[in-house]
């Protein structure tokens, strides 16, 4: 009889390693996504035209994402005192799910935007993230791929 348990025991304890084992393969490590970053350079390639952005000269953005929501403000550097002058500010709820990330637009300085959603494709290595996928927005004519590079901001102690 004691033999019969001490099998019985060994048996169920080599099951709860596998299924350990197993539940611990399907976790996906999360990407260190929330914090504050900074936009370096963006390219849009629509209709065959590719434009490449420098966002360290002329203008600035920032992306602020937090463990729900999602939010960035660019403007020019000028101050608004030229014909570069701009301000554009959006956010909303995301998504995360593996590499796969959604932007939910709930909010727009460009209204017509407002309940757009957008997935793309991210990549975090040290303190750079690159950003790209489709963004499509079929009432006002934007269908376009994005290919974002941000590096992290430190925060200030």
């Amino acid at each position: 009889m004691l033999q019969r348990f001490a099998f019985l025991l060994l048996c169920l304890t080599g099951l709860i390693a596998c299924q350990q084992s197993t539940e611990s393969q399907n976790v996906v490590e999360k990407l260190p996504l929330q914090g504050t970053w900074k936009l370096l350079s963006g390219t849009l390639i629509e209709g065959g035209n590719t434009t490449v952005t420098d966002y360290t000269q002329g203008e600035q953005m920032i992306k602020i994402i937090n463990d729900t929501h999602f939010s960035f403000l660019r403007h020019d550097v000028n101050k608004g005192q030229d014909s570069l002058a701009n301000f554009v500010a959006a956010g909303g709820p995301y998504a995360l799910e593996g590499n796969r990330y959604t932007e939910h637009v709930e909010y727009c300085s460009a209204r017509e935007w407002e309940g757009s959603s957008f997935e793309f494709t991210i990549a975090i290595e040290g303190d750079t993230l690159i950003q790209q996928g489709l963004e499509r927005v079929e009432a006002i004519g934007v269908d376009r791929y994005n290919i974002e590079k941000y590096v992290r901001i430190r925060p200030v102690r």
